[in-house]
């Protein structure tokens, strides 16, 4: 075989190795956005279902506003309602901002530049929405109490020690299921994280 001949081979398989290169690292991406949109996933139905009874709780309280007779149940209820449908706007838009995330589209350092963005953004509205909640476990029970009960939830308690027995109970259960919700959403962004630092030496373009 002359020279010319062997420098067409080897330029012919040096194009075939690196066309299937580039397959390799295009089906090892849309894989890995596979695996990046099921890990936000996790956190993202949660929300949904969490959106959708903060949601019907609201609608609960405008149906029965007129329930709400006194100065104190109706400042609460418009407390309550508020809180009820900011938290999982902001909750949803922060999870919509990191499942824009495109591999295929940015390469190594702009899509862990963005994704970190996007998980900061995230962890701020989680703490703040860990503030509005607690608040509201607070700020809902007379508006409960008057719909659910029609009575009202101070003039109508003889006596302190329900309340003495049920707020610390609440606080602890409140505190125990956010550092568990916390935990789960925390190592799910971690692994969606690890999934773009398998992706250094893949060619996105």
């Amino acid at each position: 075989m002359e020279l010319e001949e062997m420098q067409t081979v080897w330029s012919q398989m040096s194009d075939q190795i690196e066309k299937q290169k580039k397959l390799t690292d295009k089906m090892i991406i849309m894989m890995t956005q596979e695996q990046y949109r099921q890990k936000l996933n996790k956190i993202a139905y949660p929300e949904m279902i969490g959106a959708i009874i903060c949601y019907g709780t609201a609608i609960l309280i405008l149906i029965n506003v007129n329930k709400l007779d006194n100065w104190y149940t109706l400042l609460s209820g418009i407390v309550s309602t508020v809180i009820l449908l900011v938290l999982p706007v902001l909750s949803l838009r922060s999870i919509y901002q990191m499942k824009k995330v495109n591999i295929a589209v940015n390469n190594y350092k702009e899509t862990l530049l963005e994704y970190s963005k996007g998980k900061k953004r995230f962890q701020t509205v989680t703490k703040i929405g860990l503030y509005l909640g607690f608040f509201l476990m607070f700020a809902i029970l007379p508006v409960a109490t008057k719909i659910l009960n029609n009575k009202d939830l101070f003039s109508g308690t003889k006596s302190i020690w329900p309340f003495v027995i049920s707020i610390p109970i609440a606080i602890i259960v409140f505190i125990t299921f956010s550092k568990w919700v916390a935990k789960c959403y925390n190592n799910n962004m971690n692994s969606a994280e690890a999934l773009f630092k398998e992706l250094k030496d893949v060619d996105v373009s």
